[in-house]
């Protein structure tokens, strides 16, 4: 293939995928607007904000379980023989999903010049494509309240079963209560996070353009689209706080105090941090006012806000308000 065509399709940011040469032109398969206008100009300016709050899995099947999620042990003094924890391999489990995103290119629009168009598309497939992941772990968090978790009961309850130091179940709560805009209090330090993000296959841009496939030859079309398999789920729940009564001081005060103090089973404390204030944009002001302020109304006086930095607030725009 000649100097001038290679300089053209450098110029147009497209990759040259094959090329014949003719008596009267050079006939060329493009991959339009190349693989970096939909990772670089798009994919990759997305935050991928739903890390905060997941522990990524890899997945090499249709599904994942975690049952062994209420089974992980502490440590304890060895006396006499280990005691061995058997960890279930049946109970909670999550299913990858298939997603994917189409758009169809004109062979005219190709001929005709149009490429600063498509490229304007492959950006906004990218910046969707890196939206989609947030966009499904945080409608996660949203259903928590109605949608179970590894042990049976709503991710945010009131009546999460664990045993205490004599054994005996007890019911502790991960959330507290209202009815309002709900606002959560999560711990993201360590290795298992509130939630899981599955990830079975990672998004791919996928082409259709062989000039003599079926769709080609029947409506002058080429197809490209993104592709990928994963899904997320609930983790810990003892690793986040949800509360729908009004985001105070007081408030924040008994969220963080329940955080801290979790136990897992038979009294031992899980000895969490209160790192992450997670809202949706309606209540960034009164998240600011908490954890940014130098000072601090509270019953009718003013003092030194002794919050200020306890935490980092992350606003969520995918959090909407219900």
């Amino acid at each position: 293939m000649g100097e001038i065509p290679r300089k053209l399709c450098e110029g147009k940011e497209v990759k040259r995928v094959e090329a014949e040469c003719c008596p009267d032109h050079i006939h060329m398969l493009l991959e339009i607007v190349c693989r970096a206008s939909w990772v670089s100009g798009g994919l990759d300016t997305v935050p991928p904000m739903h890390e905060r709050i997941t522990v990524g899995i890899p997945s090499t099947s249709k599904e994942n379980l975690y049952g062994w999620l209420k089974d992980i042990p502490g440590m304890r003094e060895w006396l006499g023989e280990r005691v061995v924890n058997t960890m279930s391999i049946d109970g909670y489990r999550i299913r990858n999903r298939n997603f994917e995103s189409t758009v169809g290119v004109k062979r005219d629009d190709i001929e005709d010049d149009n490429y600063g168009v498509y490229e304007a598309i492959f950006r906004h497939m990218g910046e969707n494509t890196g939206r989609h992941a947030n966009e499904l772990v945080f409608d996660l968090l949203k259903n928590g309240f109605n949608s179970p978790c590894y042990d049976g009961q709503y991710f945010f309850d009131v009546d999460h079963p664990v045993l205490d130091e004599k054994g005996h179940e007890q019911s502790v709560s991960n959330f507290m209560g209202g009815s309002g805009t709900p606002w959560y209090l999560a711990c993201t330090t360590r290795v298992i996070k509130p939630l899981i993000f599955q990830k079975r296959r990672e998004p791919t841009l996928v082409r259709l353009d062989a000039e003599n496939g079926h769709h080609v030859f029947m409506r002058g079309e080429y197809l490209y689209g993104v592709d990928a398999r994963y899904n997320a789920g609930y983790g810990l729940w003892q690793l986040i706080i949800a509360s729908r009564q009004p985001l105070t001081v007081e408030n924040f005060e008994a969220a963080r105090a329940a955080l801290l103090g979790m136990t897992k089973d038979y009294g031992g404390k899980l000895a969490l941090t209160a790192d992450l204030l997670l809202v949706p944009a309606p209540l960034e002001g009164a998240a600011r006012r908490i954890l940014n302020a130098e000072f601090i109304g509270i019953n009718s006086t003013t003092e030194s806000n002794v919050w200020k930095d306890s935490a980092e607030v992350l606003v969520c725009p995918w959090l909407k308000e219900q």
